[in-house]
Order: structure tokens, then C-alpha cells, then sequence
């Protein structure tokens, strides 16, 4: 064992830190970003002729639905406003498919299955668990998932349902899905069920923080591939203003769309207008959020390069990283089984991070190597501080 290590872990340990690295939140100075929200008079009635502060309207008023089919790609027609975050929508679907289904309800149905990528977004896992629903995992390659792999699982199993992923930016390994890629996995979905549901988690579309590939729309390719009955695409501003009183958005093939509106008739009783109607007077259109979202990127940008910094100093013998160009995280593979052992010794020197095995259905890495690193909470001084205690913990599990 390098006892410089054991020093230098000794010498951080004592320094008492109690440091954040497990959530993918932004920080306090991007949430200033958005403050006039807090303070803004809207009028209390769209340019439609809505009133806001009224029932009605339970799929949005119409130019909050405009801009979310903008950012989407979509028809306004298919596109619906919601609440706080994408992971609530998907949640509603998957509940809608459970309950009613498009053809029959999937309680009525056993051995339900879904496709993960792996490694992939926890609370994915936690979603589907709530219901049953096995989950199959398939690796991600750095440019969208293995379709070999892929197919394979189409082939071997029965009754599986869909796939959930993150297109772009993907939690957390930050793998923007090619065209190409996208567009054998529709047809292998396809192929295998016309009943085969795509749900397109596009948390991360507007998240860039360094230049990066270009990506045709996924209602375009879901379009071009003849799924839009069985697509269903995802996106909200929760990283963009603030987490929880932002706006979410769904757009879907007619189909799923309805089976949406369906579930959410019974659940919801109108959306909220006026916050759309906040957002509208801040956000007027895709230009403004790409606008806003560049002044993210200023902020969020010297943070992964600290972090960066810190990774490419150690030996590539202990593991290796793929350098993200947005998104919230980066996953560092350890090269030995040490996963655990790593985030243990963060904990004993005052450091969080997220669990091992997170990033995988049940915390069952079967490597015991990804780990998952959120630097954008915190300030830069602190985030060095903790990528010190990762990279000479990190050291001190290889050596072990």
C-alpha cells in the first residue's frame, strides 16, 4: 500500500468535509438564473383568451402547448403540458398501459418486461419496479444501446413491453443516441411488437455545455420508422428553472397520446395555467430557452472541467470515463470490482455519492464498477475539494 495515499487520505478525513455529490441538481447559481419568476405579475388571461386562474384546459393552454411542440418537434395536437417533471408524465403512461392498455391492461398480463440501458437513471428502475415490471438490461456502447444486444433480448424473451431511455446526454454516462442507432432500434421494437412501446425520456435536450453531435428529431425518426403509435417523448424545464415548479411536457402517436389524457382526466383536474403562463412571459418561445439554456452552460461547464481535471490525472489502469458534452453526471467505470469500496471510503473522508449499483435495475452492477459523479451542485471549491477525496479513494480500493 502507498502510504503518501494513507497520508493524504488521513490528511482530507480530518478536514470534516460534508460534501454532496450524490443528485444531479443544479446549483444555487443556476436557480438565480430563473428568479424573476419569483416575482413576476402575469395577466390573468393568455393571449387566447384563456383565464388562467380558472378550471379548464386540462392538457395546457395553447402557447404553453406551442413551445413544448417546439422543443419537441411534435404537432401541437399531440403535444400536452404538465407538471414538475418528465419522470411524472411517464409515470402517468405506464400507469395508463397497467390500467387500460392500447389492445389490454398490462395488470391482466404476467411476466411484464421492459428494456433498460445500463448503466441507466434509478429512478427508471424505482418506476417500473413500482409495477412489477422486470427489467432487462442492455449496454450502452457510447452512441446509443447495443442493438445486437438488443435484439437478442427481443429474441429471448416474451411479453416485453418497451424500452425507457435518455436519448441525449444519458444518465449517466452522457451517450447522445446516433440517427442510426435510433433508427435500428425502432425497427427491431417494431419488428418484435406492433405493441412495443418506445418512451423517450428527453430530460437532457436542451443541456449542452460543450459542442456535440446533431440529432434529427425523435417524433422525425419515430415518424420516418412508422412507431408513432408506439412512441412516446418526454422533456421538462426542471433543470431549466426551478426543480419542481417547472413545466413538463409529453408529445406522443395519437394512440398513446390519448391513452395519456385518458389516465391523467381521472387524476388531474386542470393544469396549472398560471404557472404556464409565468413560464410564457420568461420563455416565449424555443429561441428564449436556447438563450437561457447557453447561460446554463456557462456555469455548468467549469465544474466538469474541475472534475475532468481531476479523472485525467489518475492512471488508466484504475478505470476510465467519457468525457460528457451536457447532460448533469459522469460514470467512471473502475477497471477492478471496487465500486463499493470507492464510495465507502468518500463516506468515512465526508463525501456522498451516489450508491453503487444505482445505475443499474435492483443496484445489482454485476461489476461492481460504475459509479456515478454529479459535480454541478456543488461550488467549485468544494467540488476540488471532493474530487480529491473520489480520485485518492479511488487509488486507495485499486491498491487495495
Amino acid at each position: 500500500m502507498d502510504e503518501s495515499l494513507e497520508s493524504k487520505f488521513a490528511t482530507l478525513k480530518s478536514k470534516n468535509f460534508k460534501i454532496d455529490l450524490t443528485r444531479g441538481k443544479p446549483g444555487s447559481d443556476q436557480l438565480d438564473l430563473s428568479n424573476d419568476l419569483l416575482s413576476m405579475t402575469v395577466p390573468a388571461k393568455s393571449p387566447s383568451g384563456v383565464d388562467v386562474r380558472n378550471y379548464g384546459d386540462p392538457l395546457g393552454i395553447p402557447e404553453a402547448r406551442s413551445l413544448g411542440a417546439e422543443l419537441l418537434s411534435a404537432p401541437v395536437d399531440n403535444t400536452l403540458v404538465g407538471e414538475q417533471s418528465s419522470l411524472l408524465l411517464i409515470y402517468q403512461l405506464v400507469l395508463a398501459n397497467y390500467l387500460f392498455g392500447l389492445e389490454a391492461p398490462w395488470r391482466e398480463q404476467k411476466n411484464l418486461k421492459f428494456i433498460c440501458p445500463v448503466p441507466g437513471f434509478d429512478r427508471h428502475f424505482r418506476l417500473l419496479d413500482d409495477f412489477g415490471i422486470e427489467m432487462l438490461p442492455v449496454p450502452l456502447t457510447g452512441s446509443g444501446i447495443d442493438i445486437e444486444a438488443f435484439k437478442k433480448l427481443l429474441e429471448a424473451h416474451e411479453n416485453i413491453k418497451g424500452i425507457i431511455c435518455v436519448p441525449r446526454h444519458s444518465n449517466p454516462t452522457g451517450d447522445i443516441y446516433t440517427d442510426d442507432n435510433m433508427k435500428e432500434l425502432m425497427k427491431a421494437g417494431k419488428a418484435y411488437s406492433r405493441e412495443f412501446l418506445f418512451i423517450l425520456d428527453h430530460a437532457y435536450l436542451l443541456h449542452d455545455f460543450a459542442p456535440t453531435i446533431d440529432q434529427t428529431s425523435s417524433w422525425e425518426l419515430a415518424k420516418k420508422s412508422d412507431v408513432l403509435d408506439q412512441t412516446a417523448i418526454f422533456s421538462s424545464f426542471s433543470k431549466v428553472t426551478f426543480g419542481g415548479g417547472g413545466l413538463s411536457f409529453a408529445a406522443a402517436g395519437t394512440k398513446l397520446f390519448d391513452l395519456l389524457v385518458r389516465q391523467r382526466a381521472s387524476m388531474i383536474v386542470c393544469s396549472d395555467k398560471v404557472n404556464q403562463m409565468r413560464h410564457l412571459e420568461f420563455l416565449q418561445n424555443k429561441a428564449d430557452v436556447l438563450k437561457h439554456m447557453s447561460k446554463h452552460a456557462e456555469l455548468v461547464k467549469p465544474k466538469f472541467e474541475v472534475a475532468f481535471s481531476a479523472l485525467d490525472s489518475l492512471d488508466s489502469k484504475i478505470g476510465s470515463y467519457k468525457k460528457p458534452t451536457g447532460g448533469y453526471f459522469i460514470s467512471y467505470n473502475t477497471n477492478k470490482p471496487i465500486a463499493k469500496r470507492v464510495i465507502a471510503l468518500c463516506e468515512e473522508a465526508g463525501v456522498m455519492i451516489t450508491p453503487a449499483g444505482s445505475t443499474y435495475p435492483h443496484f445489482h452492477d454485476p461489476a461492481n464498477s460504475n459509479i456515478r459523479l454529479a459535480p454541478t451542485f456543488l461550488g467549485l471549491e468544494d467540488l476540488k475539494e471532493a474530487m480529491e477525496v473520489f480520485t485518492i479513494s479511488l487509488q486507495l480500493a485499486f491498491e487495495e
